[in-house]
């Protein structure tokens, strides 16, 4: 595969997401979430990256990550390929898993911080797999709710962003604040 044309520098937000061949599905039951999550933790360690928001769809992720290193693109292909092999061992297929390497997109707008939180949370409901976020096990709607207590996503730049201050779930039900960004993510939806 071709080299990245734009450099991955440490002091920038990036949209990281990628998704299952040919659309195919990357997560078949809730083993593979968590066994993905276990894995984020592992490669993207806190000395590289602040995770500030993820959200893990049935054929598609998005990781919100503030890039502390200019060590991005090998964990990530590290996590890549130790999850495709554990599925590949536990569902008796080979080869590829992914579309192709992960997909960035730098957030070069502290405004569009807030948005593209909003739509990766609201991306299982806009989906059809739950009638509400926190519905949803496998994103970090939880923690900006104040549901659940996890230690992966670091929610205090985002939070003061939105100006929420405990009420994310009021924040995200804002008609009155754009419902998504308007990015090339929104391809994975198709």
């Amino acid at each position: 595969m071709p080299y990245r044309a734009i450099a991955l520098e440490p002091g920038n937000v990036y949209h990281l997401y990628n998704r299952g061949n040919n659309r195919q599905n990357i997560f078949f039951e809730r083993e593979n979430y968590l066994h993905f999550l276990r894995l984020v933790r592992h490669y993207l360690t806190p000395e590289d990256v602040a995770i500030l928001a993820y959200c893990l769809m049935p054929n598609h992720y998005h990781l919100l990550v503030d890039l502390k290193t200019n060590n991005l693109s090998e964990p990530m292909k590290a996590l890549s390929l130790a999850y495709t092999k554990g599925m590949n061992a536990r569902y008796h297929r080979v080869g590829a898993l992914f579309q192709g390497r992960f997909c960035s997109i730098q957030v070069d707008c502290e405004l569009y911080l807030v948005p593209l939180v909003r739509y990766m949370h609201l991306n299982p409901v806009k989906g059809g797999l739950v009638a509400h976020p926190g519905e949803w096990e496998f994103s970090s709607y939880r923690e900006y709710a104040g549901q659940r207590q996890g230690t992966l996503p670091s929610l205090e730049r985002v939070q003061l962003l939105a100006g929420a201050e405990g009420d994310y779930q009021s924040f995200l039900a804002d008609q009155s604040l754009p419902q998504q960004p308007k990015i090339r993510t929104l391809m994975l939806d198709e």
